[in-house]
């Protein structure tokens, strides 16, 4: 039996709940749970924002742990071995965008939390082609939320071919925009904060943008004009577009990594014009979040986190969803 925290209906507090997972596939590993970051992602499904909850939901996919048993058919990992799972817990492995490498862009992918049990327990199973090993020097407290934080704002970064001498604004300094921040700088790249802060504005500087510009102020985005190759707006809210988009250099690129349901207004004249572009992207496929995990541990780049023990779960969703974490939360089994 796995034990673990579930939801039993939207909105509620998450309670003990225990549940058998049958005999381990042939080509799964199961993952003995060390750590398990709360994303917003979690919250939503919580919450059935996005209506494909079931309940009993055993939320969680920002793992990080050891594997404790693999199937027949799995070569690839160890009992022991230390590893991550992200968002996405199995994909077909034959359709075209699988064997391109694309996997994250399967029409048949098996998400951590939707229809399955996530990793708020001490064990998660999941197909050994969507875990990915952890490396040596990346602390296991802080890998889990690279492997749905952290690839997300990693993943635009390798699809798109951003260059290192790139001038690239970071719209949001939260649970996404300060990993942004920490990569691109690492890239190489000239990073620009928009924020509303002072505070954020600061902390920004520290970790690692070279500027930054106050979101409220309307002269100063103008002041940006056909400033930057990328914007990258990690932020849920339905913002001026145009305004961000003015500040784009020609082929310049708007990226949409934040989950916003609204519609995104913008003149199609104004990309027309300069050979602008809007696009948005998911996770990483497991190939770029091997990638990326290298790529953080060669730079020490690691989410700032706040660790709650397992058992005061609800007081750590309670602090996602009301407080202001610095900047990700993290569950401590």
């Amino acid at each position: 039996m796995i034990k673990a925290w579930a939801a039993f209906e939207a909105g509620g507090e998450l309670k003990p709940f225990e549940y058998d997972p049958g005999p381990l596939g042939a080509h799964d590993v199961e993952i003995e749970v060390e750590y398990c970051g709360i994303c917003h992602s979690d919250l939503s499904m919580i919450n059935n924002e996005w209506a494909m909850t079931t309940y009993p939901l055993v939320p969680g996919h920002e793992v990080a742990g050891r594997i404790s048993a693999v199937g027949a058919h799995v070569s690839k990992f160890k009992v022991g071995d230390r590893v991550g799972l992200g968002w996405h817990s199995a994909y077909c492995n034959d359709c075209q965008t699988c064997l391109e490498g694309d996997h994250n862009l399967c029409s048949d992918v098996h998400h951590t939390i939707v229809g399955r049990h996530g990793g708020f327990a001490d064990k998660v199973r999941a197909q050994a082609t969507a875990v990915v090993a952890l490396p040596d020097n990346l602390p296991s407290e802080t890998a889990g939320p690279l492997f749905c934080g952290g690839i997300t704002v990693f993943n635009p970064i390798v699809q798109f071919d951003v260059k290192p001498t790139a001038r690239v604004g970071v719209i949001g300094i939260g649970g996404l925009g300060h990993l942004a921040v920490k990569f691109l700088s690492a890239w190489g790249c000239e990073v620009t904060a928009f924020t509303s802060s002072e505070a954020k504005r600061t902390e920004a500087l520290s970790l690692g943008a070279h500027k930054t510009i106050d979101s409220t102020d309307k002269n100063a985005i103008r002041g940006a004009k056909d400033y930057f190759d990328m914007v990258i707006s990690t932020v849920n809210v339905e913002l001026n577009w145009g305004a961000y988009i003015s500040t784009l250099r020609p082929k310049g690129r708007l990226h949409f990594v934040g989950a916003l349901l609204e519609p995104v207004k913008v003149n199609i004249l104004a990309l027309m014009d300069q050979q602008r572009s809007i696009s948005s992207s998911p996770v990483g496929s497991p190939a770029v979040i091997g990638q990326m995990l290298e790529f953080a541990a060669r730079h020490d780049i690691q989410p700032q986190v706040e660790v709650f023990a397992m058992d005061e779960v609800n007081k750590a969703i309670d602090r996602l969803e009301n407080g202001s974490p610095r900047y990700r939360v993290v569950l401590k089994r």
